[in-house]
């Protein structure tokens, strides 16, 4: 009997130690360790985790994202819209194309509100109707002509301007260095201005004021008046109708845009 008693309990020790470790305890063991983040991993994981930051801010930059287009907006009068010229002549087509060929990038949106005849007035209550979106990566402004030629009240300029650089800064992804401001053409040299020294020096009003506001605020400025003024000495700066600019004149406005524009959108 005592023998028996004693060969029960030799194999139920024997069972107890064959045990120890169970499935239940390797399971357990494995969770812990695969919680466990070793030094180099962690530095691993910070190194990714900040790649993927400047991934990040690069996708903000349209350049740096070719799925993503490079958005471009132009505000303004029959100067911004192309009178007399074809659609991919006015300079905004022009700048567009300039833009395509230096970043080899040729998913570039742009979007034009102008109109011949417009004035502060009218390009104002055009935004408000139109709603164009806050997210535009360049905004051109070119106005003022019409306010001058149908004799408007110049303080009315001077208020409708400022609001209107304000909404194009707005329309720029709040970026203010993502705006230019171009300076008002002097109708005074084509056939229909016939070199009218009152019309230049109201062009020049308006455009001191521009330039000077501007300024005090650190928006780009880019002055192409005196291309204009050019144009009765050199008749393929005037359109067909002999008042707006041509092709050729648009086309050297963008010369003097496009490094502005460059800089500006450069990653």
């Amino acid at each position: 009997m005592k023998k028996s008693l004693s060969l029960w309990l030799f194999v139920a020790l024997i069972s107890l130690n064959c045990n120890t470790d169970s499935p239940d305890n390797f399971i357990g063991t494995t969770d812990k360790q695969s919680e466990e983040v070793t030094p180099q991993e962690e530095g691993n994981a910070g190194e990714e985790t900040s790649e993927n930051q400047d991934e990040n801010q690069d996708s903000g930059n349209p350049l740096n994202n070719q799925n993503k287009s490079l958005k471009i907006l132009s505000l303004g009068d029959s100067y911004t819209i192309g009178e007399r010229v074809c659609e991919t002549c006015r300079f905004p087509e022009q700048l567009k194309r300039e833009l395509s060929e230096k970043f080899n990038q040729g998913n570039i949106d742009l979007q034009i509100i102008a109109r011949t005849g417009w004035t502060t007035s009218s390009l104002i209550g055009a935004i408000t109707s139109e709603k164009p979106r806050n997210d535009f990566d360049l905004v051109t402004l070119l106005i003022g002509v019409n306010n001058q030629f149908q004799g408007r009240p110049f303080s009315l300029y001077e208020d409708e301007f400022v609001k209107l650089v304000n909404t194009a800064v707005r329309l720029a992804n709040g970026k203010k260095d993502r705006v230019i401001v171009v300076s008002i053409p002097d109708y005074a040299f084509t056939p229909f201005g016939r070199g009218n020294v009152n019309i230049s020096k109201g062009i020049d009003t308006y455009n001191t004021f521009a330039e000077n506001y501007c300024k005090s605020i650190d928006i780009s400025y880019v002055y192409i008046t005196d291309i204009t003024r050019e144009g009765l000495n050199n008749t393929a700066l005037v359109a067909s109708d002999g008042l707006h600019p041509s092709e050729l004149a648009y086309s050297k406005f963008v010369e003097r845009i496009l490094p502005l524009a460059l800089n500006k959108l450069s990653p």
